[in-house]
């Protein structure tokens, strides 16, 4: 289940707390940085970057340079929305079929992802597609995302199931599929809780996350406030340092910059150049090495995780300031 491997990564072993870990065993890359939804508990629709695609030969490259030097999870999805990218089975193809991933995941928000697309995506080998739904009707839906999406996107979801279905029974490839919600608090959670009635049937499993302050670019966005750091499932919560992300989990950006946290929005993160640098050379970079230093000595002061809001142990509004 998701949810394990969930677990499996955001749970550091002993032979990884290090400032010079193994090869990760997943690794996010970013087919395009480009999302059509501007959701205010994400940062990606306050353009920090620039956003553009992934060249092709640098993706067959570097996928397939990582997978020599050891990862055997690949999500082909970071901060963008990947069923813009008009090549994703492509890229799913060539990670399961030539460079040879055991897994390969996605993460989607699901006004894209219609069924032709999701059967190529599943046909290419796609392991996981996972919908990230997270408002309880239409109204919200456009307030959230600024987009009215709540109708396909549940449309959307109801459908993948008989698609995988068909897919599994002529091929014999499974694909999970899943959802994961938002786990709000009081009244919004009993409305999540029947919006969520609508496509648990369609899924194998549906689960909560906590509210991710996302390196602090969205701490106390409309009154929320967020969990501390990138902590896990809401259900299996892990302490924010030191920080998981940076041990078990790689993160490689469409421009080629190899980043050490989940939510890089601004580029602070960026631990090396992929395009002129090896995978394992930028994994094992002497300021990867000093980031990962710090927050196994669960102290991030003057670091690119101070403004986190992962700090937890000391006053979030002072180190917001």
């Amino acid at each position: 289940m998701i949810t394990d491997r969930v677990d499996n990564i955001t749970r550091i072993p002993d032979d990884y707390r290090s400032a010079l870990p193994p090869a990760p065993k997943s690794v996010k890359i970013e087919l395009t940085a480009n999302c059509d939804f501007k959701c205010f508990y994400c940062a990606t629709g306050s353009r920090l970057r620039d956003k553009g695609e992934i060249d092709w030969d640098f993706y067959c490259r570097i996928v397939q340079e990582m997978r020599d030097a050891g990862v055997e999870e690949l999500g082909v999805f970071y901060l963008g929305e990947s069923f813009l990218y008009k090549k994703l089975p492509e890229a799913i193809d060539y990670a399961k079929n030539v460079a040879g991933y055991p897994y390969v995941f996605l993460t989607s928000n699901g006004r894209m992802a219609s069924p032709e697309r999701v059967g190529a995506c599943i046909e290419a080998g796609l392991d996981s597609l996972k919908f990230s739904f997270n408002y309880a009707d239409p109204a919200q839906c456009k307030d959230i995302t600024r987009v009215d999406a709540f109708d396909t996107v549940v449309s959307n979801i109801q459908a993948v199931k008989a698609i995988r279905d068909e897919v599994e029974t002529r091929t014999g490839h499974h694909c999970g599929i899943y959802a994961s919600s938002i786990h709000y608090d009081g009244e919004q959670l009993q409305r999540m809780k029947a919006a969520i009635a609508e496509i648990e049937p369609f899924v194998d499993l549906h689960y909560w996350l906590p509210l991710y302050g996302q390196a602090g670019l969205t701490a106390g966005e409309r009154g929320t406030m967020p969990v501390a750091g990138n902590i896990g499932r809401a259900d299996n919560m892990r302490d924010p340092l030191p920080c998981w992300s940076i041990f078990t989990e790689g993160h490689v950006t469409y421009d080629g910059h190899l980043a050490a946290c989940c939510f890089d929005h601004d580029g602070r993160f960026n631990m090396g150049d992929l395009t002129t640098t090896d995978f394992m050379e930028a994994w094992h970079s002497v300021p990867f090495q000093k980031l990962r230093q710090a927050n196994l000595d669960l102290d991030v002061t003057g670091t690119a995780c101070e403004k986190c809001i992962a700090y937890a142990e000391h006053d979030i509004n002072a180190v917001l300031a």
